[in-house]
């Protein structure tokens, strides 16, 4: 006949004890915790809540600005924008001679602000910024290039086209007062500034130009080959083969 034994209870009742003594050190060390939390608090509560104001006043300063002084700012600089910006279209899409039109952009008239008036009074709006472009423009089409350098280094855009456009027309500029080493510069970083089918092979093919006018051949052939490789249906690129074989030709290549 099988006999059993009987389980004893002693290593049950060792398990319990260090199962309740492992929680109450657990719930001793969050006491301890939560305690020197309180005390932090408390010795701290002074800059904590010095520093919640400062923070909610900055927050409700930032809207005020926006609300009442960045806004009516912003609408008024376009407004003005609406005079000089009609002559400086004017300008662009005429071909007899515009530099009178250009100098009323500038300038303005009857009371009326020109760009100029706006990037000096209307500083960190869009209408002044884009001002600062238009003025850059005006000067290079007025034979004035240092301002035209001066006024397009000050525009800023994430623009696709007129990022790209402004570098591209400072180089234009250093082309006219013989600096081509500053062309060449301003080509490349145009050209490099943005990827797309329409600004990066037209200052591709000014750079590559340039280039080839300083006697640096190789990064002529550089710049035509980029043409040909990853721009084949610019218009550039439709006669970037002949350049290609004159800067080899110049180089000695062929």
């Amino acid at each position: 006949m099988a006999t059993y034994k009987k389980k004893s209870t002693k290593a049950k009742k060792q398990v319990h004890i260090e199962d309740h003594s492992a929680t109450a050190e657990v719930f001793n060390t969050l006491d301890e915790t939560a305690s020197r939390s309180e005390q932090w608090l408390e010795k701290n509560q002074k800059p904590i809540f010095i520093g919640l104001i400062a923070v909610t006043l900055i927050i409700l300063g930032y809207m005020a600005y926006n609300n009442y002084i960045l806004e009516p700012k912003e609408k008024e600089a376009a407004d003005e924008l609406a005079f000089p910006k009609e002559y400086f279209e004017k300008a662009q899409n005429t071909a007899v001679s515009v530099d009178s039109l250009y100098t009323l952009a500038l300038n303005g008239a009857n009371g009326k602000y020109g760009l100029i008036d706006i990037v000096d009074n209307y500083e960190g709006t869009k209408a002044g910024n884009i001002a600062k472009y238009m003025t850059g423009i005006s000067y290079l089409k007025l034979g004035e290039y240092d301002k035209a350098i001066e006024y397009l280094n000050k525009f800023k855009s994430e623009d696709e086209i007129l990022a790209a456009l402004a570098k591209g027309t400072i180089g234009d500029a250093f082309i006219e007062i013989n600096q081509p080493d500053d062309a060449l510069k301003y080509y490349t970083e145009a050209a490099n500034l943005r990827d797309n089918e329409f600004t990066t092979p037209l200052y591709l093919f000014k750079a590559g130009n340039t280039a080839m006018d300083q006697g640096d051949y190789d990064k002529a052939i550089k710049l035509y080959t980029r043409i040909k490789e990853d721009y084949s249906k610019s218009d550039e690129a439709k006669m970037v083969d002949i350049l290609i074989q004159r800067a080899e030709i110049a180089a000695g290549k062929k």
